[in-house]
């Protein structure tokens, strides 16, 4: 089945129980629930997923998992980044084998190579399968920005990178971007905030930490965005701000996994280094939810 990466797409969480184990029904049910609202794809072992903390036995059965639920509807997009050249390599090739549909590959964190390090780092992964290739900007995560110069880079010399979740801030650096990349190129929103924006300026959607809650209501944004009904994506944009900025009072995906909880969808637990939020952060995340009858 031939893919269209774009729309609203959720980066999910990964449910675990209360031994902090991977809970597979949770995570099924959590699907069912995106797939049932109208979402455009699923991005399995993202941050927003904890994929660092997953063992590979475990990274395997999540991505199993969302595939074996999504069954062709949507694409799965599976998280399969790291710093490490011949780690991601491999993970790839685990996404594959579990029957994800594409690849989502943060640039090198930590390490920070320089822009010929990047194109020999994506061309090591484009290499070892066929799969295309959303590669991820996020420069407060990783330590370093790839520029709208790098990345067109990257583009023209990796083909199978046919994306990018771009999560910079700088909404010039993604004008210059889609100004210089092929029309079929796919710029994601990688900031749920810029969902509106980014599509207003020709991007093709989002990956979102948000619609983990609201799959629906986030949906339609993204479709009237992209329908070109602006009044109403602006309506729906300004009526949901205040859940994508509670998302982020902390690192995600510690409010979005806290939200859930509340909501009856999953089992509180997080692994370390991440802990639970802090009470007055809760209580403001709660707020916000039964504002929005959520709760």
């Amino acid at each position: 089945m031939r893919h269209n990466f774009q729309g609203a797409i959720t980066a999910l969480v990964t449910p675990f129980t209360s031994k902090n184990e991977v809970d597979v029904e949770a995570l099924r049910q959590l699907v069912d629930f995106q797939l049932a609202n109208g979402i455009d794809g699923l991005v399995p072992c993202g941050s927003t997923g904890e994929a660092s903390t997953l063992t590979e036995a475990e990274y395997r059965l999540v991505v199993e998992t969302v595939a074996s639920e999504a069954h062709g509807r949507v694409p799965v997009i599976a998280g399969a980044g790291t710093n490490d050249t011949a780690k991601a390599v491999h993970l790839s090739q685990i996404a594959k084998q579990a029957g994800a549909d594409a690849l989502l590959h943060v640039t090198p964190y930590y390490n920070k190579p320089t822009p010929s390090g990047l194109i020999a780092h994506f061309s090591a992964i484009a290499g070892s399968g066929d799969l295309p290739i959303i590669a991820y900007n996020i420069p407060g995560r990783t330590g370093s920005n790839v520029s709208a110069e790098t990345m067109l880079r990257l583009i023209k010399e990796v083909p199978q990178i046919i994306g990018v979740k771009e999560a910079s801030g700088d909404i010039v650096q993604q004008m210059n971007i889609i100004a210089g990349a092929p029309p079929e190129f796919v710029l994601l929103a990688g900031d749920d905030a810029f969902t509106l924006p980014v599509i207003a300026i020709g991007g093709k959607g989002v990956i979102s930490a948000t619609t983990n809650e609201i799959p629906g209501p986030f949906s339609e944004l993204v479709h009237a965005a992209q329908a070109g009904d602006l009044a109403k994506a602006r309506k729906l944009h300004y009526q949901w701000l205040d859940l994508m900025h509670a998302n982020f009072i902390e690192t995600n995906p510690i409010p979005v996994k806290s939200a859930l909880a509340m909501m009856g969808k999953i089992t509180q637990t997080l692994r370390l280094p991440l802990t639970p939020m802090e009470e007055q952060n809760r209580q403001a995340l709660e707020r916000v939810l039964k504002g929005h009858e959520l709760l």
